[in-house]
């Protein structure tokens, strides 16, 4: 028989909870503004877990959820474990949650069913629309190339290239001139004598199933 590990449900002030000293998620300010607006719009609806130790209750999942209503009672599941198996957990929880599958039929109605506004409802227009399966992709791509004109790539080859080190702004803007050229400051390369750039983006394969 599996055990249960789950001691009881407390609700605990999120500040008095321990951080993991072991939690390696970051967690970026678009994840913290996302994750405010749904506990503004549902609320509570699941519980944080930690585990005790001699200098209190340690968390091992919901840090996040914690560090945006650290005035808040949260609830909290106490579990039975060691540290040890605190780390694994830590280890373990996101990243299994992250092998599952997608039912892309599911998934979309499930969206057009779902009701929410701002921010969160733009990221979950931008990330929880139905992947393409790469096979999926490669099927429409072979499908829609058929009959194409094959594609030959010449090779290109340059007389020379040349590394030129410029000490000042001024021997920059110098330089810029003698070769009649305006650099960006994030240029990598340049072309001598200037060669316009070509829209290569008109060129590509784009799945209107995407």
């Amino acid at each position: 028989m599996i055990q249960d590990r789950i001691k009881e449900l407390k609700r605990v002030k999120a500040s008095e909870l321990l951080r993991h000293p072991l939690n390696y998620r970051k967690h970026p300010e678009k994840q913290k503004r996302l994750l405010s607006q749904l506990l503004s719009e549902i609320g509570y609806a699941d519980a944080l877990l930690a585990y005790e130790t001699p200098h209190g209750l340690r968390l091992i999942d919901g840090h996040l959820r914690a560090e945006t209503t650290p005035e808040q009672e949260v609830p909290v599941l106490i579990l039975d474990v060691n540290e040890q198996e605190a780390n694994k957990l830590l280890l373990t929880l996101d990243p299994l949650a992250g092998l599952a599958e997608t039912d892309s039929d599911l998934l979309a109605e499930l969206l057009a069913k779902t009701e929410t506004t701002g921010e969160l409802e733009v990221w979950l227009q931008e990330n929880a629309t139905p992947p393409i399966d790469k096979k999926e992709r490669s099927a429409y791509a072979a499908e829609e190339w058929e009959g194409m004109p094959e594609f030959e790539q010449n090779g290109v080859t340059f007389f020379r290239t040349l590394t030129v080190y410029l000490k000042t702004e001024a021997d920059f803007l110098d330089f810029c001139a003698l070769i009649r050229q305006e650099i960006s400051e994030k240029a990598k390369y340049i072309y001598h004598p200037k060669q316009e750039r070509r829209d290569l983006a008109a060129k590509r394969w784009v799945s209107e199933a995407k």
